[in-house]
């Protein structure tokens, strides 16, 4: 496709999403919604336990509600946007509309990435330094970091954003995607990018690599406590801890990865195959992940199943 020279200003985008398959548009609607309301439903729940039951004001509670509170924004950034496009025939989107669509998805994500490395660190101070926890992670500590995971997601998002959305659109406005995913998106600019590509690489750096390392140390020497445990119960207990945090972590990054570091097809069929398998699974990942973090906590928790289960004799014995 030859783009014009000129550099007229883009008024809106179309999403191409799904249009080249109309039969999948229908079944991926139903799916899509059933997901974002188990996603609503969970979380929800899970912020409610957090907040209604003293038991579990705690560093570690405080942060789930607050993943729990990040994951709903994060899909609902972006599925109202998906179910209508299954719905409507032409699938536009404004240039502001985009832009703030652009920065929730974004910020939502860096603050993800940031917010599980602070859970990591609660882990570390409460199974390496359980004498010092209290001191480590007051409420003065965790209320702070809790913030600043919330502020710099925002700040990144606003820097990306700001970036994408200055640069000139030559005609061609259709995005190969469901929503306004940044990399989409700068693939219609017709200037030159590489500030773009710069900032992007560096903020993958900081909000990507960081917390992975953050992470991964972190649990080497939670590891490294737990095996000097004597007792087999008590290596167990202090690993239940942690799990459920742990296999969070393993679902984000592990996605993650899948979606962005498998090699590209070269052939044109299997280039299309491909395209139709990226959207699904970016699809995908932005329900799925929120979908099971409530179910991983709640089933892999006894201090969440212990919540919800007082909560629910409480409300019968007030009848």
């Amino acid at each position: 496709m030859v783009r014009s020279n000129q550099t007229s200003p883009v008024m809106g985008f179309i999403l191409l999403g799904l249009s080249a398959h109309p039969k999948l548009e229908k079944t991926f609607f139903v799916l899509i919604l059933s997901m974002y309301l188990v996603v609503l439903l969970g979380n929800g729940i899970l912020i409610l336990v957090t907040i209604l039951d003293s038991h579990l004001h705690t560093p570690m509670y405080f942060f789930l509600g607050n993943l729990s509170f990040l994951d709903i924004c994060y899909t609902t950034s972006s599925v109202p946007l998906i179910l209508d496009s299954f719905l409507t025939p032409r699938k536009t989107i404004s240039f502001s509309a985009c832009a703030v669509q652009m920065f929730l998805s974004f910020a939502m994500g860096a603050t993800e990435c940031v917010l599980l490395s602070m859970m990591a660190f609660d882990r570390y101070a409460a199974i390496c330094n359980p004498l010092r926890y209290p001191e480590v992670m007051s409420k003065a500590a965790y209320m702070p970091m809790a913030a600043s995971s919330w502020v710099a997601g925002s700040v990144t998002a606003m820097v990306q954003t700001s970036l994408a959305m200055r640069l000139p659109f030559c005609g061609d406005n259709v995005i190969n995607h469901f929503t306004c995913e940044i990399l989409a998106v700068l693939k219609l600019a017709c200037a030159d990018i590489s500030v773009n590509v710069v900032s992007m690489a560096v903020a993958n750096v900081i909000f990507l690599g960081v917390p992975v390392l953050f992470i991964s140390f972190s649990y080497v020497f939670i590891l490294a406590t737990i095996l000097r445990i004597p007792s087999a119960e008590g290596r167990k207990k202090a690993f239940s801890t942690c799990s459920a945090h742990l296999t969070v972590v393993v679902v984000f990054y592990g996605t993650i990865l899948f979606m962005y570091g498998k090699p590209k097809s070269k052939d044109p069929l299997g280039a299309d195959k491909q395209d139709l398998a990226d959207k699904l699974i970016s699809l995908f990942y932005g329900v799925v992940t929120p979908m099971v973090n409530p179910i991983i906590y709640s089933l892999r928790n006894k201090d969440v199943k212990a919540a919800m289960r007082r909560l629910v004799f409480q409300r019968q014995f007030t009848r």
